[in-house]
C-alpha cells in the first residue's frame, strides 16, 4: 500500500525533521522525501514549522501504520494535548493510505488538511502530482494550481538535507 505521510516541527525543528525521516527511512528504506518548506504556525502563535511530505509503501494495515507514526513521534518526545494547538517537536501525520477512504472508521484518511493548507498541499503536489485525491477526483497538482496564491505565500522552500 501507497502510504503518504507528513512531517512538521517547530521545536528544535531541523534536528527532529532529520530524526523523524531516518526513523522512516530505517525502515522504509525506498521512502521517497518532498522538499521541506518554513510556514508559520496554523492555530496559535508559535515558531515556524518545517513541514514535508514522505512516501513508502507498505504492507500493514492502516491502524498499525498509524501505531508506528504514533510510536516515532513518542519516540522523539512528542507530546500529546487533547484539542490544543502548540508547538511541536514532531508531527507525523498519515495523509494517503493508497486511495481509501476511511472516515466512516473514525479515521481522518485522507486527511482533511491536505484541502486546508499548503504546507500539507504543496509537497503532497511535488512528490505525487499525477495521483488523484480519492474524493475530488483531482490530481494533487490541480488541486495546488487552485490553492490560493496567499497560501502560497506562507511557505519557503529550505535547503535541509536529510
Amino acid at each position: 500500500m501507497q502510504i503518504a505521510v507528513s512531517l512538521g516541527s517547530n521545536i528544535d525543528r531541523e534536528r527532529n525533521i532529520r530524526a523523524a525521516a531516518q526513523a522512516i527511512r530505517s525502515s522504509y528504506p525506498q521512502a521517497v522525501f518532498s522538499p521541506v518548506f518554513r510556514s508559520v504556525a496554523v492555530g496559535f502563535d508559535g515558531p515556524d514549522f518545517l513541514n514535508l511530505v514522505a512516501l513508502y509503501d507498505s504492507d500493514w494495515l492502516i491502524s498499525e501504520v498509524l501505531n508506528e507514526l504514533h510510536e516515532w513521534e513518542d519516540g522523539l518526545g512528542r507530546e500529546r494535548r487533547s484539542g490544543e494547538w502548540t508547538s511541536r517537536t514532531i508531527d507525523l501525520d498519515l495523509l494517503l493510505y493508497g486511495d481509501g477512504v476511511f472516515y466512516d472508521d473514525g479515521i481522518d484518511v485522507p486527511r482533511k488538511e491536505i484541502l486546508k493548507y499548503a504546507h500539507v498541499l504543496k509537497p503532497l503536489s511535488l512528490i505525487l502530482p499525477t495521483a488523484v485525491h480519492p474524493l475530488t477526483g483531482q490530481t494533487y497538482a490541480e488541486l495546488w494550481a487552485q490553492m490560493s496564491d496567499e497560501q502560497d505565500a506562507l511557505l519557503t522552500e529550505e535547503a535541509l538535507s536529510l
